[in-house]
């Protein structure tokens, strides 16, 4: 049986088939010409794949087109443009093209030749990438974060921190340079290019690098360019190795910044003061190769000299003048006024005044300069013995109440002190308010003046005469009285005597029986028979007793004030029989003398 055409062409696929049909008239060829020419077609067909990079002559060039046989089924056409415009196209040239679609919606090949050239490109990239080979490349524009480089015919990426070692400071003097680069990384899917320079550079630098750390040591002076300034120190290139100056290691007197002191690629002379191998950290000073302005200060400065400087520093305590760079004074608030209590300095002087000054004390090995502003005057004080006399007479404003006196203003910036003892000679006074309100006039009598401590004691109850002297006759043992009652304390209660004197009644003197509650049986300003039991002139002490007073009454006034005062479990006969043995009242200060030593809580007001 001889073979036809359907069997031969049973061994193709029937897309094949059909394409094969197109491309030739098989009524022309056997059997075996068609299979065989229909099987080397759909060989070069199946060869050739979308995307592959493949090796094309130039046929001919119609207008704008050049038209390119890559030996498919059909013929390609490229634009003239994908060719470099100094490029000569001949008719028979060898070009490289990528096939980028088998057929257009024309039915013909797509090329590209540009395509062709950037994978050519892609693939030196990649390599370059690999092995490190250095690239030239040219530095197009700028753009956000760095530069675009021109990296033979294909854009990449220089971030701005990839140029240089050194900060860049103007970006756009980069622009056009050539430059070599080395790819550090790649994003195929995207492909898209990073480059740097900058490693280029430090390696480059290396020994240099390596030598210069090898000879460093503490002490030794070294030239570098100023790299960058912050706002804690300045970064120093020291020929490929940065080292630090701390902001307190450029000058020996204060700054605010570094930028006072140094200016970028400025270059300076530094001594290295420490160096940390493990971690390459150099420090370095400025200050340190300048002279010490403490090394003669008792030659350009004693005690007493008046000297002016500017404020630098306000604290809670005082203000740091600097009378020159690096040498400071302090001016402490108690130093600033003879007569003003300055809380804070801020009341007196600014940040950034000149002012002047005296040098109080000069201590060179803890390097403290203690001065003073009032010094400048002379000091009121040593007037006031003579404006204030001891025993003169005075108004004043009350214009602080503590609880342990109250401070009179005798003229503004000077003020005396009434202790809570010396407001009135017979009344136990808790606190002054009882006698006198905050901005109050009151007379007083300077009782001292110290001018070393800044005291003045003045006293209220000396404008009156000592009433105690004659208390002595009016309130004897024995002496029968009245009292009011003017308040509950302790174990029994004030009651105020004729002549406006207090006494104190104990409780086991008001009744037989014990009291609880004694401010619900005796309300102030009940009234009560009392008899003088106790007088202590010196401690200014009168004890009082009821019961006692009680004995000598009738029987129907004992009972009127049982009643009264509703005392329980009391008798007529329980106040007639009750003894009156030796009564204990240490506990009872009925008026407060002056310590002699001032108390902390007075310091406090004082300073105040």
């Amino acid at each position: 049986m001889s073979l036809t055409k359907e069997t031969t062409l049973n061994t193709l696929t029937p897309d094949e088939i059909e394409k094969a049909k197109v491309k030739f008239n098989h009524a022309q060829y056997s059997n075996e010409e068609f299979e065989t020419l229909a099987k080397l077609y759909s060989v070069s067909f199946r060869d050739v794949k979308e995307g592959e990079l493949v090796r094309g002559k130039i046929v001919r060039i119609q207008g704008d087109n050049v038209i390119v046989d890559i030996g498919f089924k059909s013929e390609g056409t490229i634009p003239k443009s994908e060719f470099p415009a100094d490029a000569e196209i001949k008719v028979g040239q060898e070009v490289e093209v990528v096939l980028e679609s088998v057929e257009d919606q024309d039915g013909n090949l797509v090329l590209s030749k540009q395509r062709a050239d950037f994978l050519r490109i892609w693939e030196r990239v990649l390599n370059a990438a690999k092995t490190g080979e250095v690239l030239q490349g040219k530095i197009i524009k700028r753009i956000k974060g760095g530069m675009v480089v021109d990296l033979m015919g294909m854009e990449a990426f220089l971030p701005g921190s990839q140029i240089d070692v050194k900060p860049i400071r103007d970006f756009d003097a980069f622009v056009g340079q050539t430059m070599d680069f080395r790819v550090v990384k790649v994003n195929e899917p995207t492909e898209n290019v990073v480059v740097s320079h900058k490693v280029l550079i430090e390696e480059g630098m290396k020994d240099q690098r390596e030598a210069i750390l090898k000879s460093l040591e503490k002490g030794q002076i070294l030239e570098g360019t100023v790299k960058a300034i912050t706002d804690f120190g300045v970064f120093v290139d020291l020929g490929g190795v940065d080292g630090l100056i701390h902001i307190t290691d450029l000058s020996w007197g204060r700054i605010n910044h570094p930028n006072e002191v140094v200016k970028l690629d400025e270059t300076i002379k530094v001594v290295v003061t420490d160096f940390d191998e493990e971690k390459k950290r150099i420090s370095l000073s400025l200050k340190k190769l300048l002279p010490h302005p403490w090394e003669n200060i008792e030659e350009k400065y004693k005690v007493g000299d008046k000297v002016s400087g500017r404020v630098v520093s306000l604290t809670d305590y005082g203000a740091f003048i600097e009378i020159e760079k690096g040498i400071e004074g302090l001016i402490h608030n108690s130093e600033m006024s003879w007569t003003q209590h300055i809380k804070h300095p801020s009341q007196v002087v600014a940040m950034g005044q000149i002012v002047e000054a005296i040098i109080l004390s000069l201590d060179k090995e803890e390097k403290k300069i203690s001065l003073g502003i009032k010094q400048l005057e002379p000091d009121p004080w040593q007037k006031l013995l003579e404006k204030y006399p001891v025993g003169s007479r005075h108004m004043g404003i009350a214009r602080n109440l503590t609880n342990f006196g109250v401070f009179v203003e005798l003229e503004p910036g000077v003020d005396g002190l009434i202790h809570i003892s010396d407001l009135s000679w017979t009344k136990k006074i808790r606190h002054p308010g009882e006698v006198v309100k905050k901005n109050e006039k009151i007379e007083v009598i300077v009782l001292s003046v110290d001018v070393d401590q800044r005291k003045i004691s003045l006293g209220h109850k000396q404008i009156t005469e000592n009433p105690w002297l004659k208390f002595g006759q009016m309130y004897s043992v024995g002496t029968e009285t009245t009292g009011k009652v003017v308040r509950i304390i302790e174990k029994g209660l004030i009651a105020e005597l004729p002549e406006k004197v207090d006494g104190f009644v104990p409780a086991t003197q008001l009744s037989t029986a014990k009291i609880k509650n004694l401010a619900a049986h005796f309300p102030v300003d009940a009234e009560l028979p009392l008899k003088v039991i106790e007088f202590d002139k010196e401690s200014k002490k009168i004890v009082l007793s009821a019961i006692t007073a009680l004995k000598e009454k009738s029987d129907e006034e004992i009972q009127k004030y049982i009643d009264t005062f509703k005392l329980e479990k009391v008798t007529v006969q329980n106040i007639k029989n009750a003894e009156t043995g030796t009564i204990d009242t240490s506990d009872f200060p009925i008026f407060e003398e002056a310590s002699p030593e001032t108390s902390k809580e007075e310091k406090k007001e004082e300073s105040n």
